[in-house]
C-alpha cells in the first residue's frame, strides 16, 4: 500500500531539475499528509557518481515490467497539452497502466512543496495517510500536536473527502495537495469512524519535526531516533554517535522511518563504517555504487530497531551495516521499498517519478518487495532485547 504523510516529499522543486537528473529511492514522504521518496540533488548526484568508482555504463537494458516508459509518458502529455488538456492526468494514466506501482505525477506546486521536507518543514494539517490497494484512503498516524491530533482525528480512520472532494480511489499524492495550503486557511475532512460519520474543519499550520533525536537508557545505553532521512540528518546522527558516552551501545531506532534522501543515509550509515559498500544500485542497466565516507565509529556495540514501517532510504542503512556485519537487526521485516526513481520533466512543467531499476545491499540482496528480516525477531519490548543483545556484547545494564 502506499502512504504518505503530512510533510512534502523529500525531492528538488522543478526548477532544479533543469540543472540535472535526480535519483529517487523510492520511500514514503510526508506533506499535508505526505509521500515517501529518497532523492539526491543535482549536486549530490554529481559528487556520488565520482566517489562511487562506478564501472562502465553497460548498454541500455529493456524496459523491465511494471516500469514506465518515458517516452510513452512524455508524448501523453505533449499531446494533452496540445489539445488544451491536462498534461499531468494524461501522464499518470500512462503510468498507471504501466503498472510502475511507485510512478506518480505531480504539477509543478505539488512538486515544489515536497521539496520543503528536505527541511523538516512543511503546511498542512499533521496527519500521514495511506492508500489500500482497494483504493481507500485512511489515516496512518498524526504530528503529535498538530491541527489533526488535537480534533482528535485517529490512526485508522478512513478520510472519505477533502473540502467535498471525494478522495477513495485517487493517488495519495492528489490527496495530499487537497490537504495542503496556506496557513491558516480552513480544511473539512469528511471522516468515517467504526462505521461512524463525522466532519471537522481544521486550519493549515506551518509544522516542523525534528528528524533525528537522542535518548539514554539505563547503562548509558544511547537511543539514536531517526525519523526520516531530511537535510542535515545524517550529520547529527554522526555528532550522536561521537557525544555518546565511551565505550557503551548504541540502538539506531529506524522504525517507521519512511526513508529520505540518499546521501542523508549514507551519510548516517558512515558514521559507524570506516569506508566501504553502503550499497549498489541500477538505472537502466547503469551499475553504480555508493560509499561510505571513512573514519566512522567501528567499535562500538550496535544494533537497529525495525519495523514494517522501516522503507528504502532506512532499509538502505539497514542492509549496509547487517551485511557488513556492523549491528544486529532487532524487530521486524521491513516494508521492501528498494525500487529506483528518476524524474522527467513533462512538457507542461509536471514531473513524472519513474521506476528505472533497484538497489541492493552490500551483499547483493534486492530488498525490493521483500524487506530486510532482522537478526532477532522482537515484537512488544523491542528495546528490551535490543538492550539484552548490547548486553551480550558487553555493554548496557
Amino acid at each position: 500500500m502506499l502512504g504518505l504523510p503530512s510533510v512534502p516529499a523529500f525531492c528538488r522543486r522543478p526548477r532544479d531539475l533543469r540543472r540535472g537528473a535526480v535519483l529517487t529511492l523510492a520511500f514514503l514522504a510526508a506533506v499535508g499528509t505526505a509521500g515517501t521518496m529518497g532523492c539526491w540533488d543535482r549536486e549530490d548526484a554529481a559528487a556520488a557518481a565520482l566517489s562511487a568508482r562506478t564501472g562502465a555504463p553497460a548498454p541500455e537494458a529493456p524496459r523491465a515490467a511494471g516500469t514506465a516508459d518515458r517516452e510513452a509518458v512524455a508524448r501523453a502529455a505533449a499531446e494533452a497539452v496540445a489539445e488544451g488538456k491536462s498534461g499531468k492526468k494524461a501522464a499518470q494514466e500512462v503510468v498507471s497502466r504501466s503498472g510502475d506501482r511507485w510512478g506518480t505525477v505531480y504539477d509543478q506546486g505539488e512538486y515544489a512543496a515536497f521539496a520543503e521536507g528536505l527541511d523538516g518543514r512543511w503546511t498542512g494539517v499533521g496527519l500521514w495517510a495511506l492508500r489500500g490497494r482497494d483504493g481507500r484512503i485512511t489515516v496512518d498516524k498524526l504530528q503529535p500536536g498538530g491541527p489533526a491530533a488535537r480534533a482528535g482525528l485517529h490512526a485508522g480512520d478512513r478520510l472519505l473527502s477533502v473540502d467535498g472532494h471525494a478522495v477513495t480511489g485517487l493517488a495519495v499524492t492528489d490527496v495530499v495537495s487537497l490537504l495542503r495550503g496556506e496557513a491558516g486557511t480552513p480544511v473539512v475532512l469528511h471522516l468515517n469512524r467504526d462505521g461512524a460519520d463525522l466532519t471537522e474543519t481544521l486550519r493549515r499550520e506551518e509544522l516542523h519535526t525534528e528528524p533525528v533525536t537522542v535518548r539514554q537508557l539505563p547503562g548509558g545505553i544511547t537511543v539514536i531516533k531517526v525519523a526520516s532521512f531530511t537535510r542535515g540528518s545524517g550529520d547529527r546522527v554522526r555528532e550522536a554517535v561521537r557525544k555518546a558516552p565511551a565505550g557503551a551501545g548504541v540502538m539506531l531506532d529506524l522504525r517507521g522511518n519512511p526513508g529520505g534522501l540518499v546521501t542523508e543515509a549514507v551519510t548516517a550509515a558512515s558514521a559507524f563504517l570506516d569506508g566501504g559498500l553502503v550499497a549498489t544500485y541500477d538505472v537502466r542497466g547503469d551499475q553504480r555504487a555508493l560509499y561510505a565516507d571513512p573514519g566512522g565509529d567501528t567499535a562500538r556495540p550496535l544494533v537497529t530497531l525495525v519495523d514494517a514501517g522501516t522503507m528504502s532510504a532506512a532499509e538502505l542503512v539497514t542492509g549496509a551495516l547487517q551485511d557488513r556485519g556492523r549491528a544486529v537487526a532487532v524487530g521486524s521485516r521491513t516494508f521492501g521499498k528498494g525500487s529506483v526513481q528518476m524524474p522527467t520533466e513533462l512538457p507542461d512543467g509536471s514531473v513524472a517519478e519513474l521506476t528505472v531499476g533497484t538497489y541492493r545491499t552490500p551483499g547483493g540482496r534486492s530488498l525490493d518487495g521483500s524487506g530486510i528480516t532482522p537478526d532477532l525477531t522482537a515484537g512488544e519490548g523491542v528495546e528490551e532485547r535490543a538492550a539484552q543483545v548490547l548486553g551480550g556484547l558487553g555493554v548496557g545494564p
